[in-house]
């Protein structure tokens, strides 16, 4: 049940932007000593991927530095600094007012917010420039959905409550901590074996809720049994902060606390672990099962307003629906080319046996991403600075992330997934088959250049406060667009390359329907690891990790739904600018970038000039309601 950060974590956010370390060093030094070595060799030929030589880094050190801009720079939004100053203060509040869930916490926030929001309104709206009345529309609509969020995090606890009756004895003890008040050992012990006691009362409840016609019990489901489990687990991670902080260095806490602590502390493990096991059906030693946290339609549609996406959960479910059709008909085209008539899942199969062998992937995936680089460059789609085009690096994926991961992650730092020696031997041929070669090639721009790698590195230099805006329809729907626009640029040299680029853009619409119909409650994540292997043609092992990174609480309930719906926003709005010969595709992608990271509609607001007022609401139906669009690829190819 954990709800912050408010803005969902995103993969380019958790997994690209890493500083360098000691090993990144180490690495790049063994890199330059087996330079000659790495030239001399070819990359693994597979069927409709040549044989290339790798490119090596050639800019200088001056290449990196940047013209100087005209100065002063008359872009910058008036409310840049404002901005920034929300996020570090509301940063601030989160350290002091740490303790997850704790009504101090909630309170402080929303007093906070409420206050920001009445601030806001003081600004002469007016007066500001196109980009401070962007930021302003952002901001506010910012501050509005963390009161809804703490709202919902209310009406979450409300239904935990039953499972967790001692939380605020624990709470009480760290937030009288946090605010320095000197303890009194003897009523820290008294309160620690009160403490222990709760807990298995607690316990005692929540067992008898297992049995029919049991006396005082609690009854509960799996869904509230994980929210409780892992708000059980956050507490004892404060109780033992608490503890820590006097244990030892207060020698009469020691005496009054340590047993009554030890005692609490055992409750709690044995308690959290009851939780996971007896009720959510966790196994120890295997795979937690798949629960989820469904958000219902009120949810969806609160984070569909804060997106600023004007559908409603079913029209995009709908959208969904009419992208997977699509993708199984340029599928079958596809199939025939390759001898299998209309049957583009035997054409599928084929292709995902088409793969390097144990070892090699890494040298696959540093080819493509040159490839990658080299066509957008040549047909100048977007600027790449010399300094990104030269610092990504290659890490592989440690197994136990493969389950959550099976594919691989991008960003500064790719990481790939491909099996490794401790793995099943089922997982290890399914791990192939999932990273295939041309699955791999219709997928590392998306995680490099044009895609989030340029992302990270173009928002970590421009606009930089738009951080506080962060969407995954930006973030992955910009990836996404470059698949889709790169298929019709001719980027596809075969009917392999199409069936693996279509594999990903089926997965992408699948997300949107299964996703949303978890959340509606019409699919069991049971079902949807089916409907994935089904419809889409996954490996069972890719499918379950895919349901599992869905729905483990990492990213926000309409994290996948934004790949696709993000993609064909940008690509609606590509054809209003650059389709139309307005922009060059080069400026089009270019200023995107510059202009940061925020919902859609408001880099169109942006780009297109459109008036904004105080109370402006999303209004931009960017998918076409008419027949199904052609989309047979364009060959820009010399």
């Amino acid at each position: 049940m954990r709800l912050r950060p408010r803005v969902p974590v995103s993969k380019d956010q958790a997994h690209k932007d890493q500083a360098p370390t000691t090993k990144d060093f180490v690495i790049v030094i063994a890199l330059l000593c087996a330079g000659t070595v790495a030239h001399a060799q070819q990359s693994p030929s597979v069927k409709g991927m040549p044989k290339r030589t790798p490119s090596a880094p050639a800019s200088s050190g001056a290449a990196y530095v940047p013209q100087m801009p005209p100065l002063p720079d008359s872009s910058s939004s008036e409310l840049r600094d404002l901005v920034s100053r929300y996020t570090v203060d509301r940063a601030a509040l989160l350290r002091r007012y740490g303790i997850e869930h704790s009504p101090s916490q909630r309170a402080k926030l929303r007093e906070f917010h409420d206050a920001w929001l009445t601030q806001l309104a003081k600004l002469d709206f007016d007066k500001l420039s196109q980009d401070g009345k962007v930021d302003y529309v952002l901001l506010k609509a910012r501050l509005a959905y963390e009161l809804r969020l703490l709202d919902r995090e209310d009406a979450l606890i409300k239904v935990t409550s039953p499972l967790l009756p001692f939380a605020g004895t624990i709470i009480g003890l760290q937030e009288a901590r946090r605010r320095m008040e000197t303890i009194d050992t003897r009523a820290a012990a008294v309160a620690l074996d009160g403490l222990a006691a709760d807990i298995e009362r607690a316990r005692a409840a929540a067992e008898g809720g297992l049995k029919p016609d049991a006396g005082p019990a609690v009854k509960t489901t799996r869904i509230v049994a994980l929210r409780a489990s892992e708000d059980a687990a956050a507490l004892r991670q404060t109780l033992q902060q608490w503890y820590r902080y006097y244990n030892g260095y207060d020698p009469m806490f020691t005496w009054w606390a340590d047993q009554p602590y030890q005692r609490a502390d055992k409750a709690l493990e044995g308690y959290t672990a009851f939780l996971r096991e007896r009720i959510v059906g966790a196994v120890p030693g295997q795979d937690e099962p798949i629960v989820g946290n469904p958000i219902g339609r009120d949810g969806l549609t609160v984070d569909l307003e804060r997106e600023m996406i004007p559908y409603t959960p079913e029209e995009l479910l709908a959208i969904g629906e009419r992208e997977y059709a699509w993708c199984v008909d340029e599928a079958k085209k596809a199939a025939r080319e390759m001898g299998h008539g209309d049957d583009w899942k035997a054409a599928l199969e084929k292709v995902k046996n088409l793969h390097v062998e144990p070892g090699r992937q890494t040298d696959l995936i540093r080819d493509l991403a040159y490839e990658a680089i080299e066509f957008v460059e040549k047909h100048q789609l977007v600027t790449v600075p010399p300094l990104a085009r030269d610092v990504w690096r290659i890490e592989m994926m440690p197994p136990e992330r493969q389950k959550v991961n099976p594919f691989f992650l991008g960003g500064e730092v790719i990481q790939v997934s491909y099996p490794t020696d401790t793995m099943d031997h089922q997982d290890k041929l399914m791990s192939l088959r999932g990273n295939a070669t041309h699955f791999s090639r219709a997928t590392v721009q998306h995680e490099l250049i044009p895609g989030h790698h340029l992302q990270g590195y173009m928002t970590a230099r421009y606009n930089t406060h738009r951080a506080a805006f962060e969407t995954p329809f930006w973030g992955e729907g910009w990836a996404l667009y470059w698949e889709m626009l790169l298929w019709d640029k001719g980027f596809t040299t075969s009917p392999e390359d199409r069936i693996g680029m279509l594999f990903w853009r089926m997965h992408r619409a699948a997300r949107i329907v299964f996703s949303l119909s978890f959340h509606l409650g019409k699919m069991s994540p049971q079902e949807a690891i089916d409907f994935l292997v089904d419809k889409v043609g996954h490996e069972r092992f890719t499918a379950e990790g895919e349901v599992r990174r869905s729905f483990n609480g990492t990213y926000s309930p309409l994290y996948q739904v934004a790949y696709m719906i993000g993609g064909l926003q940008f690509r609606a709005l590509h054809r209003e600018l650059v389709e139309s010969g307005k922009m060059s595709d080069r400026v089009f992608h270019d200023t995107i970038l510059k202009l940061g990271r925020m919902p859609v509609e408001m880099v169109r607001a942006s780009l297109i000039k459109q008036r904004l007022t105080r109370d402006y609401t999303a209004s931009w139906k960017f998918y076409p309601s008419g027949p199904a669009r052609s989309s047979q690829p364009r060959s820009t190819r010399e």
